[in-house]
């Protein structure tokens, strides 16, 4: 199941709410989130609840070893077993047509590829309990006793098919109790809302257009048709991710809990490393965290930690040599940056917004193909060296078509609503308080209804479009 969907929207989130607002107890609230957890999970694939549930009881199990055997040589097997059995999780039924095709051509053997449909949100509920067990080992949390709330954690619904990462720290004491403060649900439906909007306005639009013109006979291309496409995919990942993103936060709200940001309108950045304090937060704070600086961080074997850090990024994204060139490649531009390219760019700010577009957009070339032929000919197309035409005459009719929705999907590339927040907070400073109160909900109500009847009637007899962030 997705959010985008009238399933969703219509049964599946309204039966959540009314059974979870029935009865105030927070262990009642606990168990229906968990059971309706379960549910939208195993919507499309049941066979992987059993996974999902397995991931959540070896982690609580190694927690409670490592606090069984604090301050003892044994307390250390706790974070081996975790790191051992999810990574090895992910190497099963992630990584494993990579390694064998790969052995096959390193040494060519021909060894059998087993297939598995890959289990939804793997790398999001892995990296999620590992989290967990390392924050046990180093006291930043104690060990969850109860293994239904330690079960909630890792299944909760918003977040679990493709995050933010959540670590257990951020929502530990939402787990025992949580108010629900009229104010925050509205906020939360509000940011809902958006997210949806996002998703299926922009993003759904911007991935039609994209595949008209990347995922065809490449010989066919024109140079600005290419330049067109990528930059509709950059747009289209962008919002599809984002849009999910704030779906997850404004769901937490709605049942008290408080997820941290996962992007900071990274199109706006300068460079790379900006680009990356923006884009999927969570992910990079995990690596940041528990790669990163446990290797050394800034302080030993500075570039070597970054190789490593992005070699790891760009695999967590999709087991294709591409995602791990898509990773070495901005790895590559960030080491650049802190040994010279930082200083020129913090000189020239106009020229380096424009320096980080280029770059993401051809980044998002790297991400985009996974067969390396067609990445590599999409590239001469690029930059005119396929023998191919400049423009087309569809190209400018296809602009003319949509002209305005590119616009508007640009300029929402732009922190507006913090703006508009900026300049409404000091026009409320200018009239009575209980005016801008309801000034301010009038408004937000508004919003929601445009935002959820738009949304509604682009999704009303489309066919499924999943979140890109589903296959990683």
């Amino acid at each position: 199941m997705v959010f985008a969907s009238l399933t969703f929207l219509f049964y599946f989130l309204p039966a959540c709410i009314v059974s979870y607002f029935a009865i105030p107890n927070i262990s009642y609230r606990n168990a229906i989130l968990t059971l309706f957890s379960l549910l939208f999970y195993a919507w499309g694939e049941p066979i992987w609840v059993g996974l999902l549930i397995f991931s959540a009881g070896i982690d609580y199990a190694n927690a409670l070893w490592i606090e069984k055997y604090r301050d003892t040589k044994l307390e250390i097997l706790g974070v081996y077993s975790s790191l051992i059995v999810n990574l090895g999780v992910l190497i099963a039924f992630k990584y494993n047509v990579f390694l064998y095709e790969n052995i096959n051509y390193l040494f060519g053997a021909s060894f059998n590829v087993p297939k598995y449909t890959l289990p939804i949100g793997i790398s999001f509920y892995t990296f999620q309990t590992i989290s967990y067990t390392i924050d046990v080992y180093r006291r930043e949390v104690p060990a969850q006793r109860s293994f239904m709330d330690m079960l909630l954690f890792v299944s909760l619904f918003h977040q679990l098919v493709a995050g933010p990462i959540v670590r257990y720290a951020h929502i530990a004491k939402e787990i025992e109790s949580r108010p629900h403060p009229s104010g925050e649900i509205f906020d939360g439906i509000l940011r809902f809302c958006a997210g949806l909007f996002k998703k299926v306005f922009i993003a759904d639009v911007a991935g039609e257009l994209s595949r008209a013109y990347l995922d065809i006979n490449l010989n066919n291309l024109h140079t600005g048709e290419a330049w067109f496409g990528i930059i509709m995919f950059s747009i289209q990942i962008y919002f599809d991710f984002s849009g999910y993103s704030d779906m997850a936060i404004g769901l937490g709200k709605m049942f008290g809990f408080h997820y941290l940001e996962n992007f900071n309108y990274p199109y706006i950045a300068r460079s790379a490393s900006d680009f990356w304090r923006r884009w999927h937060i969570s992910l990079g704070s995990f690596f940041r965290d528990y790669v990163y600086i446990p290797l050394g961080g800034n302080k030993k074997n500075l570039y070597f930690n970054l190789f490593v850090v992005w070699f790891l990024t760009g695999l967590w994204h999709g087991a294709s040599w591409n995602y791990v060139l898509w990773g070495l490649y901005f790895g590559v531009l960030i080491a650049l940056e802190r040994l010279f390219l930082q200083k020129f760019l913090d000189k020239i700010s106009f020229f380096a917004h424009f320096y980080l577009i280029f770059i993401a957009v051809l980044g998002w070339a790297l991400f985009y193909f996974e067969s390396l032929p067609r990445l590599g000919l999409f590239f001469q197309i690029l930059f005119a060296q396929a023998g191919q035409g400049l423009w087309s005459l569809e190209l400018s009719l296809k602009l003319q078509e949509n002209a305005y929705w590119l616009v508007f999907s640009l300029i929402c590339c732009l922190p507006l609503w913090a703006w508009f927040s900026s300049l409404y907070q000091r026009f409320s400073l200018r009239i009575n308080a209980t005016t801008a109160d309801n000034l301010t909900t009038i408004f937000k109500f508004l919003l929601i209804i445009i935002l959820l009847l738009l949304s509604v009637a682009m999704l009303a007899g489309d066919t499924y479009k999943a979140f890109i962030y589903y296959r990683f």
